[in-house]
């Protein structure tokens, strides 16, 4: 027998998404399967970010489907849960500036959670020690690197609740794998040594480690980005997607798209914003 081929994990069918008088997605179908890790490339402006912002529930698509695990999501992440997790990475490490390291990893945990502060410490821990870090909880984002704080970022979206895993009253509480993480731009702005970095723990920090996140997508520009964290490349122009393949196939596609964003010529379908 041929074996099954399996369901995505996240599906997204004929999205459409209009800010304004602007339609930003044009009918966007993708397909993420369990394992994935997709770099969503393109020009500025034409939808990456938005679609990750419909990944992760915090827009909802004003035609088409977002499918997870093969159903339909019915409202945003704020009203109804996800069958599995979703971590957002946003560029700038968005950490809360009056929070200790700590306060910021733990932030989901000490609002959403019946943990002691003790079993919450735990679980600090253990992600800050997953992303490189050492015991810096009591640290304030403002004394920490670029790079740090990035990191600091990456330990939060992997933080989960055990309780919403393993509800027994006699559990142990242990850091949990995230169903995804969607990281949005993280080594723009660092150097190339702080960027490879960040580029091994995304990888460290994926499919195949067990700990860890087992999908991610990250929208990127970033060339080095794209070719060290990613298996398959999505690419968007004009809120479609005119691209879609593995990696490996990037430097020898003849996609008029894929050939003038990553020659950065002026000359091609895509047209430069003045």
């Amino acid at each position: 027998m041929v074996p099954a081929t399996p369901a995505p994990l996240i599906e997204l069918r004929g999205v459409y998404k209009t800010f304004g008088n602007k339609t930003v997605l044009k009918g966007v179908n993708l397909q993420i399967f369990e394992g994935d890790r997709i770099a969503v490339i393109g020009p500025s402006g034409t939808g990456k970010s938005t679609i990750m912002r419909v990944i992760a529930g915090l827009l909802m698509p004003d035609e088409g489907e977002v499918l997870l695990n093969g159903v339909a999501r019915q409202s945003l992440i704020e009203d109804a849960e996800d069958p599995f997790h979703i971590s957002l990475v946003f560029q700038q490490a968005a950490l809360f500036d009056s929070l200790t390291v700590g306060e910021n990893v733990g932030f989901y945990l000490y609002q959403h959670s019946k943990l002691t502060r003790k079993e919450i410490q735990t679980l600090i821990d253990e992600s800050l020690d997953k992303v490189g870090l050492g015991p810096i909880s009591a640290l304030y984002p403002a004394e920490l690197s670029g790079g740090m704080r990035k990191r600091v970022s990456f330990a939060r979206a992997i933080i989960q609740n055990p309780e919403t895993q393993n509800p027994s009253p006699n559990r142990k509480p242990t850091a949990k794998p995230t169903g995804m993480i969607l990281y949005d731009e993280p080594t723009a702005g660092l150097d190339p040594i702080a960027s490879t970095i960040i580029e091994d723990l995304m990888s460290n920090l994926g499919c195949k480690d067990a700990t860890g996140c087992a999908t991610y997508l990250v929208v990127t520009h970033q060339e080095s980005t794209i070719r060290r964290t990613a298996d398959r490349v999505v690419m968007l122009y004009d809120g479609q997607v005119v691209w879609l393949g593995r990696v490996d196939e990037l430097d020898d596609s003849d996609n008029p798209y894929v050939r003038q964003f990553f020659n950065a010529s002026v000359e091609g379908p895509i047209q430069a914003v003045p």
